[in-house]
């Protein structure tokens, strides 16, 4: 069970990242193309977008080091 956790946020955050470097990336090459002062700030966002995926990667890793134990001795 918390192996597919560990998938599912990986999944998530590297679909997220994926997408929202597709969109920054068409969006802003077609700005920097009409102005070129956009370019650094088109740059910075794509490196804040990329951070998402590896803030995922980190999360899932530190999660899949925990083990959780349930017994049903109470």
């Amino acid at each position: 069970m918390m192996m597919m956790i560990n998938i599912d946020i990986i999944y998530h955050s590297a679909l997220a990242a994926g997408m929202a470097i597709g969109i920054v990336g068409d969006a802003g090459v077609r700005a920097v193309g009409q102005q070129e002062k956009l370019f650094v700030g088109m740059i910075l966002i794509l490196i804040f977008a990329e951070a998402l995926g590896l803030y995922g990667l980190i999360v899932a890793l530190i999660l899949s080091q925990q083990s959780f134990n349930c017994s049903g001795d109470t």
